[in-house]
Order: structure tokens, then sequence, then C-alpha cells
């Protein structure tokens, strides 16, 4: 017997802000030491919003957004800076408890 599987798409079930805030925030706190767990998170938001729309509010094409935010891209932090600024959110830093 053969086991069928489809593929799994996160961005598919980011339907509102509450859904993408969460998502991010969760990731956030998956993510411990892992710079590609985030811009991988960063990616599946901007699939889930509009790549086209984040590509024109960032000034970077929508290829090489898609190559950045690739599990395998290997974005500057100003792109994952800009990135995260055109989605709507604010890197911060807080002291470790």
């Amino acid at each position: 017997m053969t086991l069928e599987t489809t593929r799994w798409d996160s961005s598919e079930h980011l339907k509102s802000e509450e859904d993408i805030r969460a998502y991010f925030e969760a990731c956030l706190e998956e993510a411990g030491d892992d710079p590609a767990f985030i811009v991988h998170a960063l990616g599946v938001i901007a699939r889930a919003r509009s790549m086209s729309q984040l590509a024109r509010d960032t000034g970077l094409t929508r290829e090489g957004l898609y190559k950045a935010l690739a599990p395998d891209g290997n974005p500057s932090f100003a792109t994952v800076a800009k990135v995260a600024r055109a989605l709507g959110f604010r890197l911060t830093v807080q002291p470790v408890e």
C-alpha cells in the first residue's frame, strides 16, 4: 500500500493579521539561535500576503525576494530588516531573563 501525501504550505492557513502575528511570534520562540528559521517564517508570511506587494514595499525584485527567503537563501540583515518592516514587524532586542 502506497501512502499518498500532499504538500503542506503554512501560508495557505494564515488568513488574518491575527493568524500572521501569532504564527510569527511562535516561530520567533521556536527559532532559538536559528536565523534561517526566522527567514523561513518571513517567507511564509510574504507568500500569505503578496510577494509582489512586498517587492514594491521593499524596493527589491520579486525574484530576489524568493531567492533571499528560500530555504537555501542567505539574505543580508538589511534585507531581513526591510522585509520585516514591510510586513509590519519591528525587530527589537530584549534582555534574556
